[in-house]
């Protein structure tokens, strides 16, 4: 699992049949230690209801995104949101 921000949104009308009604959204990965971008944005799938700015944590578990958001495994689903994140402290911050 990565901690992702949530950039924006994707729409496509031409794509696999089971991801037809998925709310895809643009995320890039981020460092867990200070926040900064780390790497390519992706597309990654949600129904958490994780929204633009949203810090998220995602799997590249293609099972579980299909199993779980998608509701088949028969997906070239990849990416998915398994949290939003409410706050987040680096263990040095706690009193």
């Amino acid at each position: 699992m990565n901690q992702a921000r949530i950039i924006g949104y994707a729409t496509s009308i031409v794509k696999h049949d089971s991801l037809s009604g998925q709310k895809m959204l643009v995320a890039v990965p981020v460092s867990n230690t200070d926040g900064s971008p780390q790497g390519d944005p992706m597309i990654v799938y949600d129904k958490l209801g994780a929204g633009l700015g949203d810090l998220v944590i995602i799997t590249s578990d293609g099972s579980y995104t299909g199993r779980e958001i998608i509701g088949t495994r028969l997906t070239p689903a990849r990416w998915g949101v398994v949290g939003v994140v409410d706050s987040a402290k680096k263990t040095g911050d706690l009193e």
